[in-house]
């Protein structure tokens, strides 16, 4: 019973205290309520108040910027008004200038009416002129016709034939005019290529000899060298076709022989034997034997060697070795081999300065005297061995005809081969290349300066350009300017009458007068 009443006293005061939280509870909401509603309205009303602030900000704004607006449109107005103003005097002016152009050319137009018309009454009176003229002629022409018994046709025919003489004449005269010229200006382009060529080739002087020094270590080697009742230098002789000279120069024997190439190999063999010391018949035969192999060989590097410097890139082996053998060669003291390179190397340069193969100039040329190599064992010119050298050896038609012309023998078929002949010429005649040429070229200058100096007045005379000119400086007191070309024609005539030479010479005369004086 006591539990039951206790139960229910706890349970009447927790409905009681429920209550009373629910109440409190309550109370205390109802009291927030308020503060937000409070809260709320304030926060309304200040809003209200910011937003009118804002609008009236705004307000301002658009109206300033309205403004702003009307300001830029008005000054783009005024802007456009101004250059729409300037556009309209310009076509005023325009149209001014228009009217002004119009007026000219209506005067203009009224200018050339009237020259017309005064254009068409002159070529009336023109015309009725020349009708004039030609009735005039017309008379004339009969007139004239009844004086001198001939028609007006026969007249045409006489003048048109002098007429036709004279043009002959000055056409000759014209020609004749052209020729001179081209002749020397082609003489002087020739000049000068051939001067250019000489110049860019180099130039041995003549060196002649026949016979060839060995030196001995001492004179006991020159008995040896002879041998027992002569047998070794007789074997040596025949074995090698030179002659031995032993004779009382010191420590020395002389190779005489006119064939440099067999000269060559005799002295090689007998240095060789004396510096074996063995010296016999048989030892003497082994020497020379393959000196003589070697000697062969050598021909061929020299061969290969002369190919090389001449720029050739190939040849026939047997025309190679022959070209080594022109080494061992001379021609009035000019080695062969270094006249066939000199050879080539102008017939090179003046092909290419003529617009010509150049390569096959050369070629050409480095073969013009191969015949040489062998002329003298085998019967012929040297000229007609060569092109059956060279046929033989596969060269072609235009180097056979090079080689077969170069002396004249043939007629040319092409201009190498005349280029050759140049070449051969210049190499040859050139001064110092031979020895017989130079003591004439020396000659020469010598006899042209002395005819030179024998005329009155000549102070002095040099022979210039290889004695293809003399220049003569005369002295002015003597010669005036007209007796100076006097003598320059006289001096011509002379060189003419008493000398020989090829070509032409020129005579230049020079008269100077110098005054000196010094400032002190």
């Amino acid at each position: 019973m006591e539990t039951s009443i206790c139960i229910m006293v706890a349970i009447a005061a927790a409905i009681v205290a429920f209550i009373a939280g629910w109440f409190i509870s309550k109370m205390i909401s109802q009291g927030r309520v308020a503060g937000a509603e409070r809260s709320a309205e304030k926060i309304i009303t200040d809003a209200n108040k910011e937003a009118e602030n804002i609008k009236k900000e705004k307000l301002l704004e658009a109206k300033d910027e309205a403004l702003r607006l009307k300001q830029n449109l008005e000054n783009e107005t005024k802007t456009r008004r101004g250059e729409l103003q300037k556009l309209e005097n310009k076509l005023t002016s325009r149209e001014l200038n228009l009217d002004r152009r119009h007026d000219l050319l209506t005067k203009k137009e009224k200018e050339i009416d009237d020259l017309d018309k005064k254009l068409k009454g002159l070529q009336e009176k023109i015309d009725k002129r020349e009708a004039e003229l030609d009735h005039l002629i017309e008379e004339q022409n009969s007139r004239l016709e009844k004086i001198s018994g001939i028609t007006n046709e026969e007249a045409k025919k006489i003048l048109m034939q002098n007429l036709m003489e004279k043009a002959k004449q000055e056409a000759a005269q014209l020609t004749k005019e052209i020729k001179d010229r081209a002749r020397l200006q082609a003489n002087r382009e020739a000049k000068e290529i051939i001067i250019q060529a000489i110049q860019r080739t180099a130039a041995d002087h003549s060196t002649e000899t026949t016979v060839s020094v060995v030196n001995l270590p001492n004179d006991e080697m020159k008995g040896r060298i002879i041998g027992r009742e002569g047998r070794n230098i007789r074997s040596f002789e025949t074995v090698t076709g030179v002659e031995v000279i032993v004779d009382d120069t010191p420590e020395a024997v002389v190779l005489s022989g006119f064939d440099p190439f067999r000269r060559e190999i005799a002295r090689i063999s007998l240095e060789r034997l004396v510096a074996d010391g063995r010296i016999h018949p048989t030892r003497i035969e082994e020497v020379v034997e393959k000196t003589k192999q070697e000697m062969e060989e050598n021909l061929v590097e020299e061969g290969e060697k002369t190919l090389m410097e001449a720029g050739i890139s190939s040849m026939h082996p047997e025309l190679v070795k022959l070209l080594g053998k022109l080494k061992y060669r001379t021609s009035y003291g000019q080695n062969v081999l270094q006249h066939a390179i000199e050879v080539s190397y102008i017939s090179g340069l003046l092909a290419s300065s003529l617009g010509l193969d150049g390569n096959l100039a050369k070629r050409a040329g480095l073969l013009h005297d191969i015949g040489k190599a062998i002329d003298r064992y085998t019967d012929g010119t040297h000229t007609q061995i060569g092109m059956e050298i060279a046929k033989k050896y596969g060269e072609g038609p235009i180097v056979q005809n090079a080689i077969a012309s170069h002396h004249e023998d043939v007629e040319v078929i092409s201009p190498i081969s005349i280029l050759v002949q140049a070449a051969d010429a210049i190499s040859g005649s050139r001064p110092g290349a031979r020895r017989e040429t130079l003591e004439t070229y020396v000659k020469r200058l010598e006899s042209l300066e002395t005819v030179a100096k024998s005329f009155a007045g000549v102070g002095k005379a040099y022979a210039i350009q290889a004695g293809r000119e003399v220049r003569v400086i005369v002295e002015h007191e003597k010669i005036d300017d007209a007796m100076a070309e006097q003598l320059a024609t006289d001096l011509a005539e002379k060189i003419q009458s008493e000398m020989e030479y090829p070509g032409q010479i020129k005579v230049t005369v020079i008269r100077e007068v110098r005054v000196i004086d010094y400032a002190k």
